[in-house]
Formats: structure tokens, sequence, C-alpha cells
């Protein structure tokens, strides 16, 4: 039979082993993507900001040449001033620091930490101000997280520059998220991720401080960095995680802050679920800053569990994560959720990791999480009451933009 391209899988237990699966999964990657793996890489998974925040500050603190750090969300918080704190010293010692910032998503930056950076000497750019645009660009934002020292590491993933993502996610005030820290040749994606940006924003786009190295083989990691643009049209983030679920022969496991996918993406994991593939999808419970994406996301739910989707809510405090397992063997890891804002609006960046070990990490720290999280039933969500029904109805015509 085939599926959406791509021949279903034979019966359960004549799977080919975990390195040819890996092999078709990069061809299909690079043939379609039109981006070549790197190998050679080392990847850290890094579990909230307890985890988070000292590695990409000691990084800063520790950079004798180059830093280039992106981010959508930079808000208020003790962290927020260590960070900028960190690149003023950096750049008052002669480091060339640039910080992308965009202009929306970061809007509540306090003043006097941009003025403390630009006294220091930081180049800071802002991503299409909204004063600046049409209606049409300010809806297209630049999502991506990123972070690149001396050009031998990196950083990616959900995290924003915020008091929320400190901590260890033990309470409310305390955001769940998963960051990487990269060395090796997929540093040159995320730092192209960061220079794609920065070219809109700045007339300079590298100088004498750019040593252009080359990279050692720190690690056995097999990534694929990929870049989904704020444009209009089928996206490079689309074929990515189109190809993810149709290659799946066993298990999809999908964590993502916000769930509003079109009827496509919900058709595809239905189809997935129903060819026997197992699919998990873990989102935020009664915590989540943006309701009436989860309201879009519910609208959904009956179909998903109907086919065999198995969808569970995060308890304790936000699920900010934006991680995608495949078969014990890939993971996606980045700035992209699973909506229409992420596939269709906005600038992403996204890594396709080929990896037993990696993936198995963070398949460990998502069965943890489901410890703290509940089932969404079927029979009990048929039942649910007619104000909730109300609600998913009412963001019906904002649903593409959520």
């Amino acid at each position: 039979m085939i599926l959406d391209g791509i021949p279903a899988p034979a019966a359960r237990g004549t799977a080919p082993d975990a390195e040819a699966r890996k092999q078709r999964l990069r061809r299909r990657l690079e043939r379609l993507i039109g981006v070549a793996a790197t190998e050679g890489n080392e990847l850290l998974p890094l579990r909230n900001g307890d985890e988070i925040f000292p590695a990409m500050l000691g990084a800063i603190r520790s950079a004798q040449h180059t830093i280039d750090m992106m981010t959508f969300v930079y808000w208020r918080g003790q962290i927020a001033r260590d960070f900028a704190a960190a690149l003023a010293d950096r750049a008052r010692a002669g480091v060339r620091v640039r910080l992308l910032l965009d202009g929306f998503g970061a809007k509540k930056i306090e003043r006097h930490l941009l003025d403390l950076m630009d006294a220091a000497g930081v180049q800071v750019a802002w991503f299409r101000k909204p004063v600046w645009l049409s209606p049409f660009k300010q809806n297209h934002r630049c999502h991506r997280k990123a972070l690149v020292v001396d050009e031998h590491t990196a950083f990616t993933g959900g995290v924003g520059i915020a008091e929320e993502w400190c901590g260890n996610a033990r309470h409310p005030g305390e955001w769940r998220d998963t960051h990487v820290q990269v060395r090796g040749p997929a540093v040159d994606g995320i730092a192209a991720a960061f220079a794609q940006n920065w070219a809109e924003c700045h007339d300079e786009l590298f100088g004498d401080r750019d040593r252009f190295t080359e990279h050692d083989q720190s690690g056995s990691s097999v990534v694929q960095v990929v870049r989904g643009s704020a444009s209009i049209g089928w996206q490079d983030m689309q074929t990515l995680i189109r190809v993810m679920l149709t290659s799946a022969e066993e298990r999809f496991r999908l964590a993502t802050a916000y769930f509003a996918p079109d009827a496509y993406f919900v058709d595809l994991l239905c189809r997935t679920a129903r060819r026997g593939v197992r699919v998990e999808i873990l989102l935020p419970g009664p915590h989540t800053d943006q309701r009436a994406c989860r309201l879009a996301g519910q609208h959904h739910y009956r179909r998903l569990l109907e086919a065999g989707v198995r969808i569970r809510q995060y308890r304790p405090t936000m699920m900010h994560a934006k991680i995608m397992t495949v078969d014990s063997v890939a993971t996606l890891i980045g700035s992209t959720n699973f909506n229409r804002r992420s596939l269709d609006h906005d600038e992403e960046v996204m890594l396709a990791v080929l990896d037993e070990a990696f993936t198995a990490a963070l398949d460990r720290d998502y069965e943890a999480d489901l410890e703290r999280s509940v089932d969404i039933d079927l029979a009990r969500w048929k039942r649910r009451a007619l104000l909730q029904r109300a609600k998913e109805a009412a963001v019906t015509p904002v649903r593409r933009f959520l």
C-alpha cells in the first residue's frame, strides 16, 4: 500500500535495523528538502532553565571572537538582566556581539537593558518592528532562537529570555522547555539561520571578526538544519514534518506548546495512527499563555482520538517544548510548533537529528513528562460542555493565524 508517496511498512518485527532506517530517512530529507545533513556533530539536550541558562551564559562569558544571538522573546526578570550584562561585558572586551530581536515578541524588553548593551558596543537589530511595516509583513515574525559563540558552539530550541523559563518546571511560574547545545558542522546551519534574518535588518553581513573556521568532528550525530521562512506557499518546515510522519513505522511522539494544525496535518496524523503507528501528542494543560490556540487545537480532538491518536495534557506548568521523535532513531527539535503560525507564517529553525542515543534521551524526558500529564478520554470528550464547544467554534475565523 502507498500512503502519501511512502510505502506502508511491513508487519512489525520485519522493519529494517536502526542504521537502515536512519539512512533511508536521511536520504528522503536531503532529497525532498535539498539541504545536506552533516556528520560528526555533538549534541547535548538541556532540560528547563536550570540546565539551559547556565550553559548559554557560560558559552557567552567564554567567547573570544564573536557572539551572534537571536530570540523571539526577550522579556523581563533577573535572567534578562543576566544576559544583557554578559553580552555587554564581552562587547566591552572586544568581542563582536550581535543581538537580533523580533520587533513584536521582544517588545517587553526593558529600555535600560538596551541602553546598557548599546553603550557597551553590542549591535542590536530589530526584526520587522510593527510600526515600520505593512499589515501583511506584521503577521510574519522571526520565531527562531539561536546563539552561536565563536563559530564552534551553538544553541537552539524553544526557550525565550525571560523569568518564565527559569527553574525546573516545578510550578506554574517555571515553564517546561528543552534546548540543545550543538558542536560540529551543524553549527553552520544555525549560523546561517541567524545570518538570513540579520541580512534583512543590517547592512553588514560579516566582518573582520568572522574567521569562517572549519569544524572538528565533535561527535557522532547526523544533523540536518532546516529553516522555515515567513513567506507564502508550501514551506520546508511542512515538508520536514510530513516526511517524519509518513516515514514513521512504530511510534511518532510530539510535544508542542501550540497545537492548531490545518486540515492536511490533522488528516496526516489520523492516517499515520490508522496504519498502526503509535501516535502520541503532549500539549499544555490548564497552564497556557495562548488560550485561543488551545481552543483551535481542541476543535480537532475528537477526530484525532477516534483515529487512535493519544492526546495528553501537561499539568504542572506551561509545556513550551517543541520536540518530535520517530521510531527511537530520529528527533526534530527547534523553534517550530505544530500550528498554522509556525508552519505558515513565521521564520523558524529546526534540527533533524538521526541518533538513537540523543533520541532516547528525549524519549526519557517525554516519558517523565507523561507521568505529570492526564489523558484526554474520547468518551468524556464527546460529552464536553456546550460552553466548551462554543468556545472552540468562536476561534474558527482566526484559526489560520494561531
